[in-house]
């Protein structure tokens, strides 16, 4: 059961397994410009969900999986969330965070719908995280219980810090 702050909420879209080809889908980007997952070229990507980048739990998630993950030249990192656009820029900038991918899924929820992870009670992201290979197949992925909790950190720095390099 999924929860957030201790209550049971509902996950609409298509939850996903390990092994499955990510579905290709669209956001928008800082400047409110339409992104797909076919738009980022790199090796591995690393899509780190969460609810609201102006909460504390989130903005540790964020800072953590970038900090961590984007010493390798081969990972990218996007970060999705159903926070606006501008407010999206405005975290990163108070953050200063500049070259932090962060995309809104606001608008229609396709991410949310394609990968499980739209709370229908509060129309914000599950926080989860999925990482994708160079064929765009999910080779490790969590979908968190409690919103409120960490995503397993250790675990997923560590299975990406031993992917294969180019």
């Amino acid at each position: 059961m999924k929860t957030f702050k201790g209550k049971p909420i509902t996950l609409l879209g298509e939850t996903k397994k390990v092994g499955d080809l990510a579905p290709d889908f669209h956001a928008l980007n800082t400047k409110s410009e339409v992104k797909s997952l076919s738009d980022y070229k790199s090796k591995y990507i690393v899509i780190s969900v969460v609810p609201s980048l102006d909460t504390n739990v989130c903005d540790r998630q964020t800072r953590t999986v970038n900090s961590e993950l984007t010493e390798r030249d081969d990972v990218i990192v996007i970060t999705i969330s159903n926070d606006l656009p501008f407010a999206q820029a405005r975290w990163c900038g108070n953050a200063g965070l500049e070259n932090v991918i962060t995309l809104s899924d606001y608008l229609d929820l396709d991410f949310a719908a394609k990968y499980g992870t739209n709370i229908k009670e509060l129309r914000l992201q599950a926080r989860s995280v999925f990482v994708l290979d160079e064929q765009r197949r999910i080779i490790y992925l969590e979908y968190v219980d409690e919103m409120s909790q960490h995503l397993k950190f250790d675990e997923l720095i560590s299975f990406v810090k031993k992917l294969p390099k180019e």
